[in-house]
């Protein structure tokens, strides 16, 4: 594959319904989009970078002049065989994973298209269903919440999982768990509480969730592996595992039961599949997590699905939630088994709209070899 061009664009998409977490309150999204062009054949991908620099360090802004004075350099014009090849092209470059898996995912995708064959399948995925959760940020009231727990469950979605923090926690996972006693229940505290709190945190145990997930601060693995060791819950860490080395010391040290891989967050599908194989063989399930992406991502994060080790529901839920109008057709959608059945196309399986894409779009910019910007 040769690296012709590389095209960013930033959407901006609003909200069905806001969505709130510890961080704060988001009623729309602005959207960092990633094309590779290589030999007539456009890839595809999302850059997950929030609008603030508050779930990680990178956020939109960041993103978009690393890529365009680091990360793009490093690739075009290049010849490469396969898109594993990518990372080591910006070794150099710390951090700022984000932004290195719009890239390297854009060129899995344009891969996945040159081969004529599923992205999924050229990731070594083998389930060509995958079992959907959701993800149920902080409402204004403990009534408001349990209409959507209802909504969704009547949707079909195997998990619930709900957005917790100090003063949002025990009465309202009372409340859902009283009220459906039997369904599979977790919490994402997003590094709400400290190891001072692990008696409260202690209280969580009462309503038999399958894990607390990233309950404190993303750089506490150790202080997690001392809270772990206080708790009959599982915690699933989601922040803190940034590459392949922090998710060997987390299970090392006893810092969690479950992963979450998103794919953003690690750095590409490169490294996403090494955490899978090496909590595969330490038998720590992992699961995928969401970002509030667009169709793009979305679909991307159902290929990343589809690997043998995935056993828990994540967070690919249906487009429909999130956007009056998803960017790709058809829509992702949940069957009322709550499932997404796999695609068998070639690439994502899903097609891009390039014409809503344009009017979504408040910047644009093609960057080419031997210039710099």
């Amino acid at each position: 594959m040769k690296i012709e061009a590389i095209t960013l664009r930033e959407i901006q998409m609003p909200l069905v319904h806001f969505f709130e977490t510890s961080f704060g309150r988001l009623y729309h999204r602005r959207i960092l989009l990633v094309t590779v062009h290589s030999e007539g054949v456009n890839g595809w991908a999302e850059c997950v970078a929030a609008e603030d620099p508050f779930y990680s360090s990178e956020w939109i802004d960041s993103a978009w002049p690393t890529i365009t004075q680091y990360l793009a350099p490093a690739l075009l014009g290049r010849e490469i065989e396969s898109a594993r090849e990518c990372p080591a092209l910006y070794a150099k470059v710390r951090a700022h994973r984000m932004a290195k898996a719009a890239l390297e995912n854009a060129l899995w995708d344009a891969e996945a298209i040159q081969r004529q064959q599923p992205l999924w399948k050229l990731l070594g995925g083998t389930r060509t269903e995958i079992p959907c959760g959701v993800s149920i940020g902080i409402q204004d009231s403990v009534e408001q919440l349990v209409e959507k727990v209802q909504t969704e469950l009547s949707a079909g979605y195997r998990r619930i999982k709900l957005k917790v923090k100090p003063g949002w926690d025990v009465n309202v996972l009372e409340k859902i768990r009283s009220r459906w006693p039997e369904i599979l229940l977790s919490c994402d505290a997003n590094s709400a509480y400290t190891l001072d709190q692990t008696e409260h945190l202690r209280s969580f145990d009462q309503f038999n969730l399958l894990m607390i997930e990233q309950p404190l601060w993303d750089d506490e693995i150790y202080y997690h592996s001392r809270l772990q060791k206080q708790l009959r819950t599982a915690i699933c860490l989601d922040e803190s595992i940034v590459h392949a080395r922090a998710a060997a010391f987390a299970v090392e040290s006893g810092a969690c039961r479950i992963i979450n891989v998103k794919v953003g967050r690690v750095g590409g599908f490169t490294e996403a599949k090494k955490i899978h194989d090496l909590c595969q063989a330490q038998n720590i399930p992992v699961w995928c997590g969401g970002m509030l992406e667009s169709g793009i991502g979305r679909a991307q994060n159902i290929a990343l699905s589809t690997l043998e080790n995935f056993r828990l529901p994540g967070d690919v839920s249906a487009s429909k939630r999130y956007w009056k109008e998803d960017i790709v057709d058809p829509e992702v959608q949940v069957s009322p088994q709550g499932m997404i059945p796999v695609s068998d196309r070639s690439g994502t399986g899903y097609c891009v709209k390039e014409e809503l894409i344009e009017k979504l779009t408040v910047r644009k910019q093609t960057l080419t070899p031997g210039k710099k910007y």
